[in-house]
């Protein structure tokens, strides 16, 4: 007991210490906090290529952490006339979200080169086989690891391949184009469907799919949750802190005593399961992978009697346009502070170099500006924490240009894995 409290007191003290060793040029730093230099210097945990070549134009990757251990997962490879983008966003856990950064490019890969060419059918195929791949793995390990059948992710592909766009979707990660409109203005259109329960046609989707379950989707605080099921629960604390920026910067942290925040934890933050599409979450797929009530959260009154989940993705396939500009694919944690419009016409107004990382940060100052706080505070609150302001979030933003679509100018290969410092070689060779 006295160890927990321990911990909550420490995770409320760190910060605040942070804060009070503030140097005294606090006030004179740049006003705006969209400057790039600021954030790419100060925030720990945001990872970034701020600009790289692919076969028909450029693409900026940035992913932040949020997670004591990062759930999302992703990927960019390169190929000498295509593009791949794999945005893995876990729940749970990495397990899922990791297997399928992992195995799912292979399994496209090597369907393609079967059938010399890439289609929907050979994206649904990746994706099934990505499935069996990871329930296999469950089967393997739920006798040392029951929780791993908890485990799932959401799962956004894009692909580009001789001038087509392939997209494939589970969950409510998003792919977003910009492409020019009328009087030469940028328009949002997006191009996945999300599978949430906060949609009312997804919830209509559900019902009708299990007619004879009326626990299906259940309203529960104000959420909608599918089999009204919490997936993570933990306990939420508040530190307040006063920030007084007109005393020559010194930032005053109002520290309430840690004992009283400790016993006025009367806040449960939960991430209650609203996907209706994911790869994993065996327990709500196939009754052998059932929890016992040992595991409160994710036990079933009763087995189900078909999967309440599918890893069947929405498909969608568009030739390239001249008015077709760049694409955004991203983790819902983009979407939660910025809406499809207002993301493109960031993209389309800023340079294109450090993009994803400057969509993120606009992300963030709003999720700070919810908490009343600044982003220039919420950087240096610690993973883990970080959870309760805002979730891991992934971006990728895809340049298409037409003269390299008609061109054809040679690109090196390669594998770029999100939140990871090196880039391998890529394989992505089709035909």
């Amino acid at each position: 007991m006295f160890s927990w409290l321990a911990r909550i007191a420490l995770a409320c003290w760190r910060p605040v210490s942070r804060y009070a060793r503030m140097n005294k040029d606090y006030n004179n730093s740049n006003s705006d906090e969209l400057e790039e230099d600021s954030f790419s210097l100060r925030d720990s945990l945001l990872w970034c290529r701020d600009l790289e070549k692919h076969s028909c134009g450029d693409f900026s990757f940035a992913v932040v952490q949020a997670n004591e251990i990062i759930e999302d997962h992703s990927q960019v490879e390169t190929g000498k006339d295509a593009i791949f983008v794999g945005v893995y966003d876990g729940h749970g856990g990495p397990d899922a979200s990791r297997f399928i950064s992992d195995h799912l490019f292979q399994n496209l890969i090597r369907l393609a080169r079967a059938n010399g060419t890439i289609s929907e059918d050979i994206l649904r195929n990746a994706f099934s086989a990505t499935e069996d791949g990871f329930l296999a793995l469950v089967r393997r390990s739920c006798g040392i690891k029951p929780l791993i059948a908890a485990i799932g992710s959401c799962c956004l592909v894009g692909v580009i391949w001789r001038g087509t766009l392939y997209v494939a979707n589970l969950g409510d990660s998003r792919a977003v184009i910009g492409y020019l409109g009328r009087s030469n203005k940028i328009v949002a259109e997006q191009l996945t469907r999300d599978h949430n329960a906060s949609i009312e046609e997804v919830r209509q989707e559900l019902r009708s799919l299990h007619p004879d379950d009326s626990h299906i989707v259940v309203m529960k605080h104000g959420v909608w949750r599918i089999k009204g099921i919490i997936q993570v629960s933990s306990l939420l604390f508040i530190c307040i802190y006063d920030f007084d920026v007109g005393l020559h910067a010194t930032v005053t942290a109002v520290f309430i005593c840690v004992l009283t925040v400790v016993c006025s934890l009367v806040f449960a933050y939960e991430l209650v399961h609203q996907v209706s599409r994911s790869i994993g979450d065996a327990y709500l797929k196939r009754p052998e992978f059932s929890l016992d009530p040992s595991f409160p959260r994710f036990h079933l009154s009763e087995p189900i009697r078909r999967p309440v989940l599918t890893a069947e993705p929405s498909l969608c396939t568009r030739v390239l346009q001249p008015s077709d500009k760049f694409l955004i694919f991203a983790s819902d944690g983009l979407w939660e502070h910025l809406t499809n419009q207002q993301a493109v016409e960031i993209v389309s107004n800023s340079p294109r170099a450090g993009i994803a990382r400057r969509l993120i940060k606009t992300a963030l100052s709003e999720a700070a500006r919810k908490r009343e706080m600044r982003y220039d505070d919420l950087k240096k609150v610690d993973k883990g924490i970080r959870r309760f302001f805002h979730d891991d979030i992934t971006v990728v933003v895809i340049f298409i240009d037409q003269e390299s679509l008609s061109t054809k100018m040679p690109v090196l290969e390669q594998s770029v894995k999100g939140f990871a410092d090196s880039i391998g070689p890529s394989n992505f060779n089709i035909l």
